[in-house]
């Protein structure tokens, strides 16, 4: 890889050349500029305001121009004499825990290579040191015409430098955040929870550029005289949707897009859950409260109907068992002591209900009619 910048960097009293590598590299598709009359290709030329004449780029030079309008020629010669310790220097000035990087402030990220065979037992030095304290070092640097600020951190077995943003050039979130006041229900965290574990982690080297591939897939056909058909595009267009069911609809499609099938629990839940449709939210809570209510008093009606059904039932089975017994005795205590007069089956039964105590004649009882009707 082709070096942009020679160095070393300075670790106190150790100077360790180095060359810097772009890290990364840039994989967007760049168009033309073209006049759509003739197809001709359309140029930025650098003209002079005052002759309007082109110049050339050995004719250009560096100015600041002043707020009144006034331009102030700055010139190679004046930067390179500014007393700037990191012209050519990457200067470690402290090492920090890598969780105190605001990620917001990461830049440009480069590779830095031993330059020379001297380098390399510094730059190991160095390299095994940001190991073992599990640590990354900050360090400013010059570059393009201006300082930067860095973080030096091990990359696999090479020291990578990303450019970081001075902390005064991140902007405040201050009025980014929704203004309205929103309470997050435990059910509905649960879901986010559950769609977070379902989709899990994922293998970085597997993701890739959908849009790119598709505007090559778009030139390829291009080229060729095809048409390439549209591709469909869904849009909420800014409507509220049902939350928890769309919630719980993410769930059940990342659980098939993994393979995997829900349980027995989730399939019941789903197919008791609400279909993921566009509502209103006052719609929702004003139809789900009275549909909880109409099920509510449903349930409370059936259960009132069916209670008193096998109370009753043992009740008639019972009372017709004492009724059984106990006609030879009331029928006695009726009749006395005599024993001629036997009481009919319909007496008995219709005794019985209006007679709420037992017969205190109880030894009559036994020698009563009972036994002689229970003969013949």
């Amino acid at each position: 890889m082709r070096s942009i910048w020679n160095g070393a960097i300075s670790f106190g009293l150790v100077s360790i050349p180095i060359k810097l590598v772009n890290a990364t590299e840039n994989h967007s598709i760049s168009f033309r500029q073209i006049h759509l009359a003739d197809g001709g290709r359309i140029r930025y030329r650098k003209v002079c305001e005052i002759d309007e004449e082109e110049v050339t780029a050995a004719e250009i030079g560096k100015a600041y121009e002043d707020a009144d309008g006034s331009v102030i020629p700055i010139t190679d010669e004046d930067l390179g004499a500014l007393p700037l310790p990191t012209a050519k220097t990457i200067e470690i000035v402290a090492f920090v825990p890598a969780a105190s990087i605001d990620p917001l402030q990461m830049d440009a990220a480069y590779y830095l290579s031993a330059n020379g065979v001297p380098a390399a037992k510094p730059y190991i030095l160095l390299r095994e040191a940001l190991k073992r304290s599990e640590k990354v070092a900050l360090a400013k640097y010059a570059l393009r015409g201006r300082e930067r600020l860095g973080m030096l951190r091990v990359v696999d077995d090479v020291i990578a430098m990303h450019g970081l943003l001075w902390p005064d050039e991140i902007r405040s979130p201050e009025g980014v955040a929704p203004d309205a006041e929103v309470k997050v229900r435990d059910a509905e965290l649960d879901l986010a929870d559950a769609l977070m574990n379902t989709l899990g982690e994922v293998d970085m080297d597997s993701l890739h550029d959908d849009y790119r591939e598709a505007v090559e897939e778009l030139i390829a056909a291009k080229a060729e005289g095809r048409s390439v058909a549209p591709a469909e595009t869904a849009g909420s267009g800014g409507k509220v949707i049902d939350l928890i069911a769309a919630l719980e609809s993410s769930v059940r499609a990342a659980k098939e897009a993994r393979g995997e099938e829900p349980s027995a629990k989730s399939e019941e839940e789903s197919a008791n859950a609400p279909v993921a449709e566009v509502t209103s939210l006052a719609g929702r809570k004003k139809s789900g409260g009275t549909g909880a209510k109409k099920k509510a008093t449903a349930s409370t009606k059936k259960t009132a109907a069916k209670k008193p059904t096998p109370s009753r039932a043992p009740a008639k089975k019972s009372a017709g068992r004492s009724t059984a017994k106990k006609p030879a005795v009331k029928s006695s205590a009726n009749t006395g002591t005599s024993g001629n007069s036997a009481p009919s089956v319909s007496s008995a039964k219709k005794s019985t209900p209006k007679s709420g105590t037992k017969s205190d004649t109880k030894p009559t009882a036994k020698k009563a009619r009972p036994r002689k009707r229970a003969s013949a």
